[in-house]
């Protein structure tokens, strides 16, 4: 039996690469077999069977079966993904304790000096990136959230307002610090509960349709530094969505603060 294209792609999409999906799955159909005769029968050279057979043996799809020649048992598909959702989560928690461990560092006091010497010696262009997916962008907007000192000014769409929501730590932390944060979006599509989330510590407005046409997001922070989204989030799927970042004063001041204050002195209040 042959595995259709739709189950060789979820393969894929945990990780499995060609010869890896290849080899597991011929072994699924034979139960035991050796190097050789699923080389025949994958098409997977035989001098790569060998490698690919231990690195499956290692992520826990097969098991070894000493003998001569070596043979390999598949292991039952739920079973195997088991062991590696398992290898997964205890692989992240090894890497997050390491990174929890530099904090306050040497290393971390040795590379943010590097960082800040970088940033005062370099031009603006330097100082402008492109963020590509939406998880990396609501990333980024959290650092530059969490770095706020005077005021967060954003325009949201649904989308996003939604994702702001239940990502709200950053927010909540700058305004507890005294950090004035207005929101622009059109709420009248989302939920009441999220409407009234945000209005216990940010002052919203709601950006009416009609008013204001093909809304799009951006975000300042304290006149110093912005980001904007370039594509239309409800066309692009989410790994492909970008924006620019950049820490231009000028363009800030001169260009996104006064474009907020255009859409937020034609929105609504919200009095929540």
């Amino acid at each position: 039996m042959v595995a259709s294209s739709k189950t060789m792609d979820a393969l894929k999409a945990i990780g499995l690469n060609k010869y890896e999906r290849n080899l597991w799955v011929a072994l699924l159909s034979r139960g035991v077999s050796s190097a050789g005769e699923l080389s025949d029968i994958s098409h997977v050279p035989r001098s790569r069977c060998y490698d690919v057979l231990e690195s499956l043996a290692i992520r826990g799809f097969v098991m070894l079966q000493p003998g001569k020649p070596i043979k390999y048992v598949a292991t039952q598909p739920r079973e195997a993904f088991e062991r590696v959702k398992s290898k997964i989560i205890e692989n992240a928690k090894e890497m997050s304790d390491k990174i929890e461990r530099l904090k306050n560092t040497e290393t971390e006091k040795e590379l943010e000096k590097l960082f800040k010497t970088k940033v005062n010696v370099s031009s603006i262009e330097q100082l402008t990136g492109a963020i590509r997916s939406k998880n990396s962008i609501i990333q980024q907007m959290e650092t530059m959230i969490k770095g706020a000192k005077k005021s967060v000014n954003c325009v949201l769409t649904p989308a996003l307002l939604t994702e702001f929501a239940s990502r709200n730590s950053a927010l909540k932390k700058a305004s507890k610090s005294g950090v004035k944060i207005r929101i622009a979006a059109p709420f009248s599509s989302v939920d009441k509960e999220i409407l009234l989330g945000l209005s216990s510590f940010a002052e919203l407005r709601d950006i009416k349709e009609g008013k204001i046409k093909n809304i799009g997001r951006f975000l300042s922070i304290d006149g110093q530094e912005f980001i904007i989204g370039l594509a239309d989030e409800d066309k692009v799927h989410h790994t492909q969505d970008i924006a620019m970042w950049t820490q231009s004063q000028h363009a800030t001041i001169s260009v996104i603060d006064p474009l907020f204050n255009v859409i937020w002195d034609n929105s609504v209040p919200i009095k929540a």
